[in-house]
């Protein structure tokens, strides 16, 4: 209880530091912001590429006639994912002179790196509904529907965070472990296939997997009309909320160490 009433009374800072990350992100660029579009764009005509025009794997059954909007709707919650956990696990090295030299609220540098991430992938979604528009002539009211996922989404991301934060003060081989791990969790969440394509026995990987409910509640809200599965919204929410919750705790009991080994 004690954590969150520290962030709640810390948004004004959270929000400065949320900005001034953003900003410094792209000082000195002269396309700014649009890289965040130019980046997803070009990995996923890279992937469209490679998988349906040189390999000839037919789209899976979900994707209909849409490929490139079935994988660019199923990668943008793993985007804003990937960058919170990645950006976040080193983000108390980088700034371990307000650690070291002030009170400082350390809890909240994560957040902000998320808060950050959050308006890369606003700007993101945004196309992804420009696109949908454009391809399918509609989109469906239920995308109102899209931010409890983005939510709890960020709710996950930043319990696993705060912990890979704290660890990485103490050992620094935790970044290269989040980045290895990241790389087989990337592959274990259907972005490129349809959950039903999983073998029977791999089925729990789905279930148990956050990312890939997030991931099919993206599609269905931008995509279709479908009202989305509550148990499974339930399932989400109940695991997000928990992850949040230890990974709070967890870095609450590191942090009184982090002045004195940064």
């Amino acid at each position: 209880m004690k954590f969150l009433l520290v962030l709640i009374e810390r948004r004004p800072l959270i929000y400065h530091m949320a900005r001034r990350d953003f900003e410094q992100r792209f000082v000195g660029s002269a396309a700014g912001w649009l890289w965040n579009i130019i980046h997803p764009k070009v990995m996923l005509l890279c992937w469209v590429f490679v998988f349906q025009k040189c390999l000839k794997t037919p789209p899976p059954p979900g994707a209909g006639d849409n490929y490139t909007l079935y994988l660019f709707c199923g990668y943008l919650p793993w985007m804003l994912f990937s960058d919170t956990i990645q950006r976040a696990s080193g983000a108390l090295l980088d700034q371990s002179n307000l650690i070291t030299k002030t009170v400082f609220p350390s809890e909240i540098i994560p957040v902000t790196v998320f808060l950050s991430s959050l308006a890369n992938h606003v700007l993101a979604v945004g196309m992804a509904v420009g696109m949908v528009r454009y391809m399918t002539g509609h989109f469906s009211v239920l995308i109102v529907l899209l931010p409890i996922y983005t939510l709890l989404l960020g709710m996950f991301a930043l319990g696993i965070g705060w912990i890979a934060a704290s660890l990485q003060v103490f050992l620094r081989d935790t970044a290269q472990v989040v980045l290895v791990v990241m790389t087989g969790w990337f592959w274990l969440t259907p972005i490129f296939v349809d959950e039903s394509m999983f073998p029977q026995g791999a089925q729990f990987l789905v279930r148990w997997n956050p990312l890939a409910h997030v991931v099919k509640g993206y599609r269905q809200r931008l995509m279709t009309g479908e009202l989305p599965a509550w148990n499974e919204l339930a399932l989400l929410a109940l695991i997000s909320i928990t992850v949040f919750a230890i990974g709070g705790m967890f870095f609450r009991h590191l942090k009184r160490g982090f002045a004195d080994v940064l």
